[in-house]
């Protein structure tokens, strides 16, 4: 099979790697990539954005499946574009791509489908916006109702932090159009748990939990990013929590996403709080996480290519994974002022000495090539990944390997997964 990525940072550099050791593949490129999926793929110079391009390309190629990464191109049709001419798609049409491309669609098909959730309103004038702020107090969650890279959510403490996050999206557009509108909702209390499932319009097959670690400070202090790391299995999400999860938000959301008319194939991506009454949905996203799919996919004991192919076709009824035994971790090393401004063209060096340690894989996030060295050329540049027998080895590989890097203008959080090992241990006694 002839395969097709899009994307260009670290979820894509391990989908890329999962796919190369696939036995049915023939050939696989990923546009644009990056210098880690170089080395097990053909990088394509296109954009995720030029949608014309990559379709005219998977043609010509005679690509047999594309495996979007990121959810732009998504929301912007790319499925819808490839159907039209012929070729698979492991990821939504436009019309479902609503799930992640409007946080309103989705507090609508939560509340259809019966799926807990937090009380919510939209706005489209931020006077409203205030007012109801101002009705309903804090702590609350202000979100932009379209896409703004992972950093469109506030959580205020306060009445004043929410009406300066209505000021900011509504008024002041720091996110753009994805701001036009906003989702005022109830803050949920908890522990946040990511959970995958890869879906064929019908049928939901579990790919996993993971916690992100999303601000950028230790101890969850700082501005929200596009995640600085991940662990996996978090230790607050046992199978009773999955088992519900996947009967109360998956198949739900999937069946009312049928009954609309527009059923859902590809990654589904539920953001949910554990409160003390079960799992609520936080959010949806319609593609694989990112860091959590570093995370997930070196605990893949499968070939996971028959299962994209199998999600894009509506064949996933009788696929099942095998999973290891064990735990994950990525720490996500980025340049220095992430999430705001940030220098690139520092040169890397010690990823192959990284790499080679016990259980580590290190996947390129926001890198360049340059006469033989790595230089960063993103904000979140490297996804450093170790799997281990239980969490606290998997942290502590990861971050031998981090030490192991020499990047002047790099830093990274250096408690990914403490709470989750010091809940783990808790529970033991």
């Amino acid at each position: 099979m002839r395969v097709l990525i899009i994307g260009s940072g670290g979820r894509e550099h391990a989908l890329a790697r999962a796919i190369a050791a696939s036995p049915l593949l023939s050939k696989l490129y990923v546009a644009p990539g990056n210098p880690g999926t170089a080395a097990c793929a053909e990088n394509v110079p296109l954009r995720g954005s030029d949608i014309a391009g990559l379709v005219a390309f998977a043609v010509e190629q005679k690509i047999g499946l594309v495996i979007p990464g990121p959810e732009a191109p998504l929301v912007a049709g790319i499925a819808d574009a490839l159907a039209a001419v012929g070729i698979a798609c492991c990821g939504p049409g436009a019309a479902a791509a609503q799930l992640e491309g409007s946080k309103e669609f989705t507090k609508e098909i939560a509340d259809a489908a019966g799926i807990p959730t937090a009380a919510w309103a939209s706005f489209t004038h931020a006077g409203e916006a205030h007012e109801y702020i101002e009705a309903v107090g804090a702590p609350i969650v202000i979100k932009a109702d379209g896409l703004a890279a992972g950093k469109g959510v506030v959580v205020a403490a306060t009445p004043e932090e929410a009406h300066e996050a209505v000021t900011a999206i509504m008024e002041d557009m720091v996110h753009g159009a994805a701001g036009a509108k906003v989702v005022i909702e109830q803050c949920l209390v908890g522990e946040e748990i990511s959970v995958f499932a890869l879906c064929d319009g019908l049928d939901a097959l579990y790919l996993g939990v993971a916690a992100d670690h999303k601000r950028v400070g230790e101890g969850d202090t700082g501005p929200n990013t596009g995640g600085m790391g991940a662990i996996s299995p978090p230790p607050w999400a046992p199978p009773a929590v999955i088992e519900e999860t996947m009967a109360r938000v998956i198949r739900p959301a999937l069946a009312e996403m049928v009954k609309r008319g527009m059923p859902f194939r590809g990654f589904l991506f539920a953001g949910l709080m554990v409160e003390h009454d079960g799992p609520k949905l936080i959010e949806f996203n319609v593609r694989f996480g990112d860091p959590e799919c570093e995370t997930l996919l070196p605990l893949l004991d499968s070939d996971l290519l028959p299962a994209l192919a199998a999600a894009a076709g509506g064949r996933l009824k009788n696929v099942a994974l095998r999973w290891k035994d064990g735990a994950s971790a990525t720490v996500v090393m980025c340049a220095k002022g992430y999430p705001g401004a940030y220098a690139t063209g520092g040169e890397i060096y010690g990823l192959e000495e990284a790499g080679a340690l016990p259980g580590v894989n290190v996947f390129h996030a926001g890198t360049m090539a340059d006469q033989g060295g790595i230089l960063a050329n993103g904000g979140r540049v490297l996804a450093v990944n170790a799997v281990g027998a239980d969490l606290e080895q998997a942290v502590a590989r990861a971050y031998a390997a981090v030490d192991t890097i020499e990047w002047d203008d790099g830093f990274c959080r250096r408690d990914i997964g403490r709470r989750a090992i010091f809940a783990a241990a808790f529970a033991k006694g």
